[in-house]
């Protein structure tokens, strides 16, 4: 077995004895972690082949981050064969059934086992090391996450529908609200609308209302689950 390499010894009288391994340890993380990113993000930004379907950004980003966590991983494991048991181990345990809207937040449950993992085994330079890469990676990938929006049918009946088109349409326009017009009848308008999660319907429809405040008017929104 291939005995570990010490810090250069320019390094050395600046580190307390008891801290060389942890400074050793956490010296490899700054390079092996950065490697990990970059090469998980040219795998999870490949380019995309004519005819296949758009990928997800936090599939995309759970991706770079799992990258990470695999480099962590083999970083506690080092050569211990007892240690890689124990990963083993330690994950087979885990159980969780609750529905996960966004990868990350499973990918989050997996560092945050990773980082248990770090100090249970004495190398808090690395845990906490590990911590604040992964906390600055979340922070870039989210920072250009696309807006999420939700889908909703937005039906409109009226006594006279096609009067109200028009402020309807500049109602949703003003609001960010991308909609297409699906169906124009005697009674009703049908859109098909995709909002910002910050916008409320609520609001939108008391302003559709107060486009004819006698009190004929009616707003209905359907939300549109992805299946």
């Amino acid at each position: 077995m291939q005995q570990e390499q010490g810090l250069p010894p320019e390094f050395t009288q600046y580190v307390p004895d008891f801290l060389e391994t942890h400074a050793m340890m956490v010296a490899t993380a700054f390079l092996a972690l950065p490697l990990a990113a970059g090469l998980g993000a040219a795998l999870a930004f490949r380019p995309r082949r004519r005819g296949t379907p758009a990928r997800s950004a936090p599939v995309i980003q759970t991706q770079i981050v799992l990258a990470i966590i695999g480099a962590v991983v083999m970083l506690i494991v080092g050569s211990s064969l007892a240690r890689a048991f124990g990963v083993v181990g330690v994950a087979g345990l885990i159980r969780y059934r609750a529905k996960i809207d966004d990868p990350k937040d499973a990918v989050v449950m997996l560092a945050t086992l990773t980082v248990g993992l770090a100090c249970g085994v004495g190398l808090y330079g690395l845990a906490l090391f590990t911590t604040v890469f992964i906390l600055a990676m979340l922070w870039v990938v989210e920072s250009v996450e696309p807006e999420r929006r939700k889908t909703f049918e937005l039906k409109i009946a009226s006594p006279d529908p096609a009067a109200l088109r028009v402020g309807v349409e500049n109602i949703l326009r003003r609001s960010k609200i991308k909609f297409e017009l699906r169906s124009a009848g005697a009674k009703e308008l049908c859109y098909e609308t995709d909002l910002p999660l910050a916008v409320r319907t609520d609001r939108i429809a008391n302003a559709i209302l107060l486009l004819q405040p006698a009190g004929e008017t009616e707003v209905a929104w359907e939300e549109k689950r992805k299946k």
